[in-house]
């Protein structure tokens, strides 16, 4: 301002100093004008070079300087104990507790709050202590892709109090010191990092802080506390970890290995008595007389003292059981040695659950049948076993080895939910090579497809709008259908305008084919957005709502197979020395039509990038057999049969005359039959197997009421 003030005062001097000469002044006042111009330009230009450049859009905070771990100047904040707090919410979702508007770029960026000094400023008690584990974390974030130091960019923010082990902080006031920050705003987009929560008598799962909206990334959730799409399971870290040099695969002497402290007492004896029959193959072990954390001592058999956590590489197995807290740093510690974890723990979230299949890696069993895991473990095979540690070490290698990889991942996982589009697939998360094929399972799915996805239902059209019409109201109404793909197979005639299409509730897009060719039905589309996919022709309306339903259920447990409705079996002629396509009604199937099924979307790729030699050509020029296409392509990967849902076996549209149906032409079913002959030379073997299996539901056919069955309109023959 006093720039401005000088420049003012030059102008009120030249005024001063002019003549009285019309010219002259005329020049003087432009000469005035301009210079009071300036004079503003100039006042503003350093008014906005001395403030707002440097002030972040919150409350005028500065956001420009990267953050410096410096433990030797630490500031000192005071904090009112006595100020408001909320509990947290255990109703977040990710949905009403998270501002998604904050999360503007296309990466996740985390706000680290400077190092401070939480104290209370009436007993100037400090609130936490900075652990050592704990600057490891905030050290990986700020040296990470995710780091921000800008605040006003930020998506979430991570603060510098250190809530990791609730034995060591004042409760009450470490909440007030979150309800002190800056940005905190109810705890929204806030990410708090806790491993041992809750404390005597109740040790409670959860961290007993109020933190309002924050989300948790905890160490000991149970399935009662976890929310959901929101917090994030991460690991309960250990000190004890040490390098494995023994290969994963190498000899263990024990089956079963048990060196866990802390096991209620009432699971021990059980282990105690296990023990006894089965001397050779489990090694118990508990804490020594010498109190020494790094030695066990065996409980049961006459063994030297060994050294933790190295003795777990001598089990193939090793227990995780139920402790006072859910999570404990066992789990780590056994991975760690490449030993498969048992999990004796009803309703703990194990870490990063929602991306890791945990199935493939350990064992789990239930608390009350624990007397039995000698036999269960006994029935896994050698080449399951080896299968298992393999995965174990490569999990542990990749996900827990040290505090930076499970923070970095912990991040990735909450990334994965609020950028979907840039996650990560089950495949690449649980693969340990993603670019070679998988032995045992070509999808490498969970052993539970996500339910919440939902299938897209692909339905295959030619000009029967009325009986289209009738079934995608039909499909509208099934619970678990995302959306519908109508793929229009006619090239002479367009397609109906979208706006005279029911009107539906869920998503409905329109592709008009270039050429009518029946392989359309199991192209990759863009718009099918789900692994699911039920590929339906236009004249199967007769499926009930419940049955569509369960089948969509069935294919969820058996997502590497073919699920659906009506079915088919393949027979040895020996007259003909030929394979004969069968349609009567047997309890044999080998086939499911793909007119009503289910199946992966992976299989839609490998029919039209991986079909062997000219079937898919073969099929597309005689317009038939696309179908049983599908059945051998499938059974051939997989070595696994299709599964025919519900005893319904009748498929005819009842509005349709025969002479619309490509089954009613007699060439038809011969040329099936040579189909099955012609594909079979191509793959060099018969890949169908017969079974003689339906799924149905529970109860349909039992004598209970309705209102105990999940599945009540099913229909009949």
């Amino acid at each position: 301002m006093t720039k401005i003030k000088n420049l003012l005062s030059f102008v009120t001097q030249s005024r001063a100093i002019s003549h009285t000469n019309p010219r002259e002044q005329i020049l003087n006042c432009l000469t005035y004008g301009l210079l009071v111009i300036v004079a503003l330009c100039a006042g503003f230009l350093l008014w906005d070079l001395s403030s707002s450049p440097r002030d972040g859009f919150f409350h005028g905070k500065r956001d420009s300087q990267t953050l410096i771990l410096d433990l030797e100047h630490i500031q000192e904040v005071a904090v009112n104990a006595e100020a408001e707090q909320r509990a947290r919410n255990v109703n977040c979702t990710f949905w009403d507790c998270l501002n998604i508007y904050k999360c503007e770029h296309d990466r996740l960026k985390v706000y680290i709050y400077p190092l401070q000094e939480f104290v209370d400023e009436q007993s100037y008690k400090t609130a936490t202590t900075l652990s050592s584990e704990y600057f490891q974390i905030l050290e990986a974030v700020l040296k990470s892709r995710y780091y921000t130091s800008n605040p006003n960019e930020a998506c979430l923010f991570l603060p510098s109090l250190d809530l990791l082990n609730q034995n060591v902080f004042d409760k009450h006031l470490a909440g007030a010191a979150l309800a002190s920050l800056d940005f905190w705003d109810r705890g929204a987009n806030h990410i708090i990092f806790n491993m041992l929560p809750g404390g005597a008598p109740s040790y409670n799962p959860v961290l007993d802080v109020n933190t309002d909206n924050a989300i948790i990334f905890g160490g000991g959730f149970d399935s009662w506390s976890y929310r959901p799409g929101f917090d994030v399971a991460i690991p309960v870290w250990s000190p004890r970890l040490v390098r494995q040099h023994a290969h994963a695969t190498a000899q263990r002497k024990f089956l079963l290995v048990v060196a866990q402290l802390n096991i209620l007492p009432r699971f021990l004896r059980t282990l105690r008595e296990i023990s006894l029959a089965n001397s050779e193959q489990l090694l118990l072990l508990g804490a020594c007389e010498s109190l020494d954390l790094k030695m066990r001592c065996p409980l049961s058999q006459h063994h030297k003292s060994l050294e933790y956590p190295r003795l777990l590489s001598r089990g193939k197995f090793c227990l995780l059981g139920r402790s006072l807290r859910m999570g404990q740093p066992d789990l780590v510690e056994i991975m760690s040695q490449h030993c498969i974890p048992v999990i004796a723990v009803d309703n703990y979230v194990l870490p990063f659950e929602d991306v890791i299949d945990w199935s493939l890696a350990s064992v789990r069993i239930r608390e009350n049948e624990l007397h039995s895991v000698m036999q269960k473990l006994k029935a896994i095979s050698s080449v399951k076993i080896v299968e298992m540690q393999k995965q174990v070490q490569w999990l542990f290698s990749k996900y827990f080895k040290d505090l930076k990889t499970v923070t970095l991942t912990a991040l990735e996982v909450l990334e994965s939910r609020i950028f979907p589009l840039r996650a990560r697939s089950s495949r690449q998360w649980n693969t340990i090579d993603t670019n070679a094929r998988s032995t045992f399972n070509p999808l490498f799915l969970p052993s539970l497809a996500p339910k919440s996805q939902g299938f897209t239902a692909v339905i295959l059209t030619y000009d029967r709008v009325e009986s289209l019409f009738l079934l995608i109201q039909k499909l509208a109404v099934v619970p678990s259908l995302q959306s519908i793909l109508v793929i229009w197979n006619n090239q002479k005639k367009s397609p109906p305008h979208l706006s005279t299409f029911p009107s539906i509730s869920k998503p409905l897009k329109i592709r008009q084919t270039k050429e009518n060719k029946l392989s359309n039905r199991f192209y990759p589309y863009p718009e099918i957005e789900t692994e699911a996919i039920l590929t339906i022709d236009d004249d199967i309306i007769m499926l009930t709502t419940d049955e569509l339903d369960f089948g969509y259920e069935v294919w969820r447990e058996f997502p590497d197979h073919i699920v659906g409705f009506p079915s088919r079996i393949h027979v040895w002629e020996n007259v003909t020395m030929r394979w004969h396509y069968e349609s009567e009604w047997t309890n044999q199937i080998s086939m499911v039509l793909t007119g009503a099924a289910f199946h992966h979307k992976y299989w839609s790729h490998m029919y039209t990038h991986a079909m062997p030699g000219d079937i898919k050509d073969w099929v597309d020029e005689h317009m038939n057999c696309e179908d049983i296409a599908m059945n051998f392509l499938v059974a051939n990967i997989t070595n696994n049969p299709p599964i025919k849902v519900t005893p319904r076996k009748k498929f005819k549209c009842p509005e349709c005359t025969n002479t619309e149906m490509l089954s009613a032409d007699l060439n038809h079913m011969r040329e099936r039959s040579a189909c099955i002959d012609r594909f079979s030379k191509i793959y060099g073997r018969m890949p169908l197997r017969t079974v003689e299996f339906r799924a149905d539901p529970v109860l349909f056919r039992d004598n209970f009421p309705d209102k105990l069955k999940r599945y009540n309109d099913i229909g009949s023959l």
